[in-house]
């Protein structure tokens, strides 16, 4: 019985994975959204580039509708957390391009939160991605 209630508290105080898939899209979406604030001025003077600043912005709205839906849809959590965080690595790869060919911008604190988004994301998905691959495991 002390074996039985100490796995009950650790579950308890240890995250779920869907927990830790939702704390990365809205750590991911917090990020693209105070990039978008940058790239807009309201943080920082000086730095400003709407383009930029667009493109984070859709990025986090789509980032926070996954989250939004891995609630509404709970068994599709890995689907919507897989597509949401594709879909940001792929707009973040975009503005790393446009960064390398000098059509961005090219400042120190744009490499720098690119950067810390790739490395969100990658992690984000390496979570996400996990997910089915415990799920096989577990059920073989």
């Amino acid at each position: 019985m002390a074996t039985s209630t100490t796995q009950s508290n650790l579950s308890l105080s240890s995250p779920s994975r869907a927990e830790w898939i939702r704390a990365f899209m809205l750590v991911q979406a917090a990020t693209f959204l105070l990039a978008a604030t940058f790239h807009f001025g309201v943080l920082v003077q000086g730095y400003a580039d709407s383009r930029a600043g667009i493109a984070e912005s859709v990025i986090a709205s789509v980032l926070l509708a996954g989250l939004i839906a891995t609630w509404i849809r709970p068994a599709g959590i890995r689907r919507i957390g897989l597509a949401a965080q594709v879909f940001a690595l792929a707009g973040t790869i975009v503005g790393l391009f446009t960064i390398a060919i000098g059509i961005g911008p090219r400042t120190v604190p744009d490499v720098v939160i690119h950067a810390a988004m790739v490395a969100e994301l990658v992690g984000g998905l390496a979570v996400t991605y996990r997910v089915h691959v415990e799920k096989s495991r577990s059920s073989a």
